[in-house]
């Protein structure tokens, strides 16, 4: 069971020729809204990776089209929590080379409760299952806590970055997920190399060049797959969502890495980024026809 305790925003993207600059007013060409948000990005490519999957998050009152949403994906509802705070929300733009810019609202993000970690908690096996968290939500230090009080392993995806969230969690978890520029930024904030912080595992994505993952003592390189992008919002939450859901099935890293990189290759050539997280058998397909 992975339980992911993440995000839930309705994501409203627009398609635009380039990424607006400071007072630029553009028109858009497009509008789509979709279910979105990174802890539930993250739920999604896990459950559609082939994990047990269980989503612990707040949604407004306003949040019933997103409840439908996470329900048409497969997902339990049973995790989430109707709060009077607005929904989370993020405008997207996303430009004709597939790049993107995000604003959030956090909303019923940050109406996180302690209570809420506990119940969820007292179910969690730690024998077998896995904890997420990502910084788009409240409480998340508490939440890795308690977690590891229980003997269970954490991985925190320390985006959207921020220094001063991410290094109080460095002693509660297992797995780190940054991307190179959020690995730049943690090592400068700390002073010190990122590798040297003996985390049994630390992953690296750095986009079109592929993935490091440092794990028990061995680092393992992954290239990125070549193909043609549509969209890239998302991208990193399907690599992240299907590596564990990988990993906690095979306990094989390179295994785990290869199969992540394949989903987020097929993710990106397909426009959203929940809609566009491929189903497991839609990954093999794509590993068997370009390995």
């Amino acid at each position: 069971m992975i339980l992911n305790f993440g995000s839930i925003n309705l994501d409203l993207v627009y398609r635009v020729p380039h990424l607006p600059a400071a007072g630029e007013t553009l028109a858009s060409s497009s509008f789509e809204k979709y279910l979105g948000g990174k802890g539930i990005n993250q739920s999604i490519a896990a459950h559609r990776s082939g994990a047990q999957t269980l989503h612990l998050g707040c949604v407004g009152p306003d949040g019933d089209w997103l409840r439908e949403q996470i329900a048409g994906f497969g997902l339990s509802l049973d995790g989430l929590r109707t709060v009077t705070t607005p929904t989370g929300h993020a405008v997207i733009f996303v430009d004709d080379s597939a790049e993107n810019q995000i604003v959030l609202f956090g909303g019923s993000n940050q109406a996180f409760t302690t209570d809420q970690f506990e119940a969820a908690l007292a179910q969690a096996d730690p024998a077998t299952d896995w904890v997420l968290c990502q910084n788009e939500t409240n409480n998340v230090p508490k939440m890795a806590q308690l977690a590891k009080a229980k003997g269970l392993r954490v991985a925190y995806s320390a985006a959207p970055f921020d220094a001063d969230h991410a290094i109080p969690l460095l002693d509660h978890i297992d797995l780190l997920a940054v991307n190179e520029g959020e690995a730049a930024a943690l090592q400068s904030a700390l002073g010190k190399d990122i590798q040297s912080l003996g985390l049994p595992y630390l992953l690296i994505t750095k986009g079109s060049k592929g993935a490091t993952l440092y794990a028990g003592g061995q680092q393992f390189d992954q290239d990125s797959f070549t193909v043609t992008p549509k969209d890239t919002t998302g991208a990193g939450d399907t690599f992240l969502g299907a590596f564990v859901a990988e990993l906690s099935a095979s306990d094989d890293p390179a295994k785990a890495l290869q199969f992540a990189a394949a989903a987020a290759a097929v993710q990106v050539t397909r426009a959203g980024a929940a809609p566009a997280i491929p189903t497991r058998e839609d990954t093999l397909s794509f590993l068997k026809a370009n390995t």
